[in-house]
C-alpha cells in the first residue's frame, strides 16, 4: 500500500463519536421542614435515577453544535417556599429540576420534580405529602408526620430512593442518590434534602443532599454543587438552597472536545482509550473535532 493508502486508511479507521453521558439537574431548595428533591439524573453509563436502566449512548456527528446547559440549584426558601432546581439538558437528554419545599396552607405537598421534595406539616393540613419523582429520573419526597405544626417535614427524594417520612419531632432523612463511574472513579450523586425537625434534622441523603435543620441553631444545608443534591429543610429558620447540576460526558480518544462560550468545564487526558469532559456551569453548546 502507497503511503497515500496508508494515511487514507488511518483516517477511516477513526471510530464513530459515540458519547455516554450522565446529565444531572440543580437540587430543589427546601423551605421550612420539607427537604428540596435532587435533580433528576439520566445516564448512559451505569444506572439512571428512579431505578431505571442505563439509556443508550449518543451518536453524534463531528464538527456540529450540540446544545449544553448546567441547571442550577433552586433558591432557599423565603418564607413560603424554596425554588425549583434547573433543568440541565445536553442534546436530546433533558433531566428535570429538583422539586421545592414548600411551606404555608394549603401549599404543605413538596412540588415534584426530578426527585420530589418532602412534605411539610402546617396548620390546618393534617400532613404534606412527599411531591412526585420523573420516571427514570428519580424518586419521591417523603410525607411528614403528623403532629404539632411545624414539628417535622419529610426527605427529599434521591435519584437512588424515596425520601425517609419525617415523624415524632424528627426530620426524614433525604433518598440518597446513584452512583457512577463515568470519570474512572465511582461517584455518588443526587441526594435529597434531609428534613427540618423540632429534635433532630433529617440527614442528607448520601451524594450531595443537605441536613435538615433543628431548633438547637440554624444548622441546616445547602445542597452540594455540581451534585443536583437536595437543599436542607429549616426549622425555626428558612431551608437551604440545592446544589447545582453538571453534565459529562464520555468519548473515544482519538476526539478533542470545544466547550463553547458561556460554559464552564474541562477535557481529562486521555485514559484507556477514551476522554472525559466535565461542564460544570452556564449554557452554549460544544462540538468534537
Amino acid at each position: 500500500m502507497s503511503l497515500i493508502g496508508i494515511i487514507a486508511s488511518s483516517r477511516l479507521a477513526q471510530p464513530a463519536l459515540t458519547v455516554d453521558f450522565l446529565v444531572i439537574a440543580g437540587g430543589g431548595g427546601a423551605s421550612y421542614d420539607g427537604g428540596g428533591g435532587a435533580g433528576g439524573y439520566r445516564t448512559s453509563a451505569g444506572t439512571s435515577g428512579g431505578g431505571a436502566s442505563a439509556e443508550s449512548s449518543l451518536t453524534l456527528a463531528k464538527s456540529t453544535n450540540y446544545t449544553c446547559t448546567i441547571g442550577a440549584g433552586g433558591a432557599a426558601g423565603a418564607g413560603v417556599s424554596g425554588g425549583q432546581g434547573v433543568d440541565s439538558v445536553f442534546s436530546t437528554i433533558t433531566s428535570a429540576g429538583g422539586g421545592k419545599g414548600n411551606y404555608g396552607n394549603p401549599t404543605a405537598n413538596g412540588s415534584s420534580g426530578g426527585s420530589g421534595a418532602g412534605g411539610t406539616f402546617v396548620s390546618g393540613v393534617t400532613l404534606g405529602l412527599g411531591g412526585a419523582g420523573t420516571a427514570n429520573q428519580g424518586y419521591a419526597g417523603g410525607n411528614s408526620g403528623i403532629g404539632n405544626p411545624g414539628q417535622q417535614g419529610g426527605g427529599g427524594g434521591g435519584a437512588g430512593a424515596v425520601g425517609s417520612l419525617g415523624n415524632l419531632k424528627v426530620g426524614g432523612a433525604g433518598g440518597t442518590g446513584v452512583s457512577s463511574s463515568i470519570t474512572g472513579s465511582a461517584v455518588t450523586r443526587a441526594g435529597g434534602g434531609g428534613g427540618g425537625g423540632e429534635t433532630t434534622g433529617g440527614a442528607g441523603g448520601t451524594g450531595g443532599g443537605g441536613k435538615g435543620e433543628d431548633s438547637s441553631s440554624n444548622n441546616a444545608a445547602a445542597g452540594t454543587v455540581n451534585t443536583g443534591g437536595g437543599g436542607g429543610g429549616g426549622y425555626a429558620n428558612q431551608g437551604k438552597a440545592g446544589g447545582s447540576g453538571v453534565v459529562i460526558l464520555k468519548y473515544p480518544d482519538s476526539y478533542t472536545i470545544t466547550i463553547g462560550a458561556g460554559l464552564t468545564g474541562s477535557e481529562g487526558a486521555a485514559s484507556g482509550g477514551f476522554k472525559v469532559a466535565t461542564i460544570t456551569a452556564g449554557t452554549g453548546n460544544v462540538s468534537w473535532a
